[in-house]
C-alpha cells in the first residue's frame, strides 16, 4: 500500500473518525458518501469515542506474509458504544480471555511494517481490555 494512501486514512486510522448522517443520526464507521441506513448524503465528520464491547472473536494462528510476526494474534467483532461494528485486533490481553460483552478501548498501536525497503511502520488502532480506573 502506498504512503500517500495511508495519509488519506490517518484520522479514520489513529481517531476513529467516521461519520454521522444528518438525515436520520445514524453514526458510519468506515465513513461513507451515502448513509446506508436511509440512502441519503453522509458527509458530515463524527469522532468516535473508541469504546466497545467484543462481539465475538477469533485466534489467528496462520496469518496473511505481512503479519506473521505477531502470531498468533486474537481479532475481534467490537460494537462501538456509538452503534457501529468494526474488526480489529485485541491487544494487551496478558493472561485475559476475550468474552462476549467484554469492554474494550481503542489504542493505536503497530500493525505491521511495509515489506518494501522503504522501511514504513504502519501504526492503526487496535482494542484493549478497559483497564480499571483508580478511584481518588
Amino acid at each position: 500500500m502506498e504512503i500517500s494512501r495511508h495519509w488519506r486514512l490517518r484520522k479514520q486510522r489513529y481517531a476513529l473518525e467516521g461519520e454521522v448522517c444528518p438525515h436520520c443520526g445514524a453514526k458510519l464507521f468506515p465513513p461513507r458518501d451515502v448513509c446506508p441506513h436511509c440512502g441519503l448524503e453522509a458527509k458530515q465528520t463524527y469522532t468516535f469515542v473508541g469504546t466497545g464491547t467484543v462481539v465475538s472473536w477469533t485466534t489467528v494462528r496462520q496469518p496473511p506474509e505481512a503479519f506473521t510476526e505477531q502470531a498468533p494474534y486474537v481479532v475481534a467483532l467490537i460494537q462501538l458504544d456509538e452503534g457501529p461494528k468494526l474488526t480489529a485486533q485485541l491487544t494487551d490481553l496478558g493472561d485475559v480471555e476475550p468474552y462476549a460483552g467484554m469492554p474494550v478501548e481503542m489504542v493505536t498501536r503497530k500493525l505491521r511494517n511495509d515489506r518494501e525497503e522503504r522501511g514504513l511502520i504502519i501504526y492503526g488502532y487496535k482494542f484493549r481490555p478497559v483497564l480499571a480506573r483508580a478511584v481518588v
